[in-house]
């Protein structure tokens, strides 16, 4: 039996306590829902959607989903080490909080309740001290983790009393260092490839990406995240910055074996525009093929992008089938221009998208 056999079958073996742990999150959500005098959502209803990124993608994708399912769990990479995250994680040794508190936000409704929530948790000290940019957020996040000493039951309760929309999950439950080999890092050495960390450096780097990989390279994926995944009838990748964001859920081994495993079926939702720094130049295709140089063996089923993104149809329509997928273009962007996704639009997308390319679930 090969290593990846043998991570296969406990994989396989998490998914009865995933669903425990999903069914007592969702009843937290409904109990909340009837405290604010609002309709619990009816369990089995829905497809099981899981929405893997990091950001503000992630967000942009969690805004849309909410609206179509309420069997909604967001998997989160934990490889930030910038601003108010990067600091906690410096001085505690946390998993650095941010962008799981921007999808919490994401998750919560368009309610009072909801949008106060979302606004205290996103909220920002301003001072002169020590407290000078930390997020509301991140500091209730990480004295949740230290009160109750698990990052699952820790963000469940967050989800909670925010009323969230579904639930948010690391995708490991340790931190995570990006690293990228990176050519032209340095503009007096443009031919020259480096080695580049932390995620804030490589998101922000003036030379070409070619690669990225985590320290430690072999972390362990959080149990719950991987059984999402197993137990999902979609699975969503992206939209966010590619190589910090999107790529790095391929390189959790156990993650990257759910995802090949699974019988979900996967969309990938490519951005409106390219990442200054991080995709400077590329192409929609482009996108892909590196996607599909760090996971050769990930099939997809749909390529999700803006219509008005894509100047070559027929590049990007060949690109995807070699990952085995079909292209879907929406309008999926605000029409002030800005490369920002109308949730909205976006759902509707997401809605054709699990209509056309999925059985006719129990759902509809």
């Amino acid at each position: 039996m090969t290593e990846r056999t043998r991570r296969l079958s406990r994989l396989r073996r998490m998914v009865p306590d995933s669903r425990q742990g999903r069914t007592a999150a969702d009843g937290g959500a409904a109990r909340a829902a009837e405290a604010r005098g609002g309709r619990p959502r009816r369990r089995g209803a829905q497809p099981k959607v899981v929405a893997l990124g990091g950001g503000m993608g992630l967000s942009a994708s969690l805004a849309a989903l909410r609206r179509i399912t309420g069997d909604l769990t967001a998997v989160v990479t934990v490889a930030d080490d910038g601003g108010s995250s990067g600091r906690l994680r410096d001085e505690l040794g946390v998993l650095p909080p941010g962008d799981l508190r921007k999808a919490l936000a994401a998750l919560c409704g368009d309610d009072d309740w909801g949008q106060t929530w979302a606004r205290v948790i996103q909220h920002r000290f301003q001072s002169q001290g020590d407290l000078h940019d930390h997020a509301v957020g991140n500091l209730l996040i990480v004295a949740l983790w230290e009160q109750l000493g698990d990052h699952v039951q820790a963000l469940d309760l967050v989800g909670k009393l925010l009323g969230a929309h579904g639930r948010v999950l690391p995708m490991s439950a340790v931190p995570l260092e990006l690293q990228a080999l990176v050519k032209g890092h340095d503009p007096e050495r443009p031919e020259d490839v480096d080695t580049v960390r932390g995620q804030a450096t490589v998101a922000l780097t003036p030379g070409e990406v070619q690669s990225v990989h985590l320290v430690p390279h072999d972390p362990p994926a959080v149990p719950d995240a991987v059984a999402a995944v197993l137990d999902a009838d979609w699975v969503v990748l992206g939209p966010g910055s590619w190589f910090s964001s999107v790529i790095p859920h391929l390189l959790v081994p156990e993650l990257l074996d759910a995802l090949t495993a699974t019988k979900a079926r996967r969309v990938l939702s490519l951005n409106l525009a390219p990442q200054p720094g991080e995709t400077e130049g590329f192409s929609p295709q482009r996108h892909l093929e590196v996607l599909g140089r760090h996971a050769p063996k990930l099939a997809l089923d749909v390529v999700l992008a803006d219509e008005a993104a894509v100047p070559d149809r027929d590049s990007l329509t060949e690109a995807a089938k070699r990952l085995g997928a079909a292209v879907e273009l929406a309008p999926v962007a605000q029409t002030d221009g800005s490369p920002r996704h109308d949730p909205e639009l976006l759902a509707a997308a997401y809605d054709r998208i699990f209509r056309m390319h999925g059985r006719i679930g129990p759902w509809r």
